[in-house]
């Protein structure tokens, strides 16, 4: 099955969104320039049509001979496929620590929309992987909570679990920027305490952390002239 769904993503081949794709994703496997949009569509058929049988050789082939959509397409089939929700569990240990990129993470779990379903399971399963050594690991928790949890029951919770977040790879510290800036575009006011913290000593973010989230803020188109010029005195030198 894995060679069939193979054949079928090299049918959807855009040789200039592989060169793209490639400088966008540096480092991380071979890819087979497939967009984004169409690998969506294949998980889409494959979760109607055998998603146990596509997991069950997924798991069972050796993670490291992977193309990069095939990765993509591993987390997009768990979440669009009809499983309990121990099965979903399940099947994400076996995919997320396979994940190498950004790009496969974040595809990967935008379409776990059944996590609303259960949140406080769903909630405590993410943050596990907050105590994972592994940069994509942690990445996974903090986009997970972002997707799914920026919300008036968990916002506290998660501000105060983004402040400390101590791994220090860049797709982390990145993915945690992205995640307060979404909160402070939800919860601007809950969020502005976090930023007004004059270090990291006094509760607020690290430094690095802390710029890339106000220069992230302040790029939304959703945030008024006036409160980006307030953020950008906000920042530390």
């Amino acid at each position: 099955m894995i060679e069939d769904v193979r054949k079928k993503l090299f049918a959807l081949t855009d040789e200039d969104f592989k060169a793209f794709n490639e400088k966008l994703v540096p480092g991380t496997g071979e890819t087979i320039g497939v967009r984004v949009p169409k690998v969506r569509d294949l998980a889409r058929e494959l979760a109607k049509e055998d998603a146990e049988g596509f997991l069950n050789e997924m798991e069972a082939a050796d993670g490291d001979g992977f193309y990069q959509e095939e990765l993509m397409l591993q987390g997009m089939v768990i979440g669009y496929a009809k499983l309990s929700l121990e099965e979903r569990f399940r099947r994400l240990d076996a995919w997320v620590p396979r994940i190498n990129s950004w790009a496969v993470c974040d595809c990967g779990n935008s379409t776990l929309k059944f996590m609303k379903k259960y949140p406080e399971e769903c909630f405590a399963y993410a943050c596990k992987y907050l105590e994972s050594e592994r940069e994509y690991e942690v990445r996974f928790a903090v986009v997970t909570l972002m997707e799914h949890f920026v919300t008036e029951d968990f916002i506290d919770r998660l501000l105060e679990i983004y402040r400390k977040v101590g791994h220090e790879g860049y797709y982390v510290k990145m993915g945690v920027a992205w995640a307060v800036s979404v909160c402070y575009v939800k919860f601007p006011e809950k969020t502005r305490v976090l930023l007004e913290k004059e270090s990291e000593e006094a509760g607020g973010l690290p430094d690095w952390t802390h710029n890339k989230t106000i220069q992230k803020i302040r790029e939304s188109r959703r945030v008024s002239p006036e409160e980006k010029e307030a953020l950008n005195r906000l920042k530390r030198k």
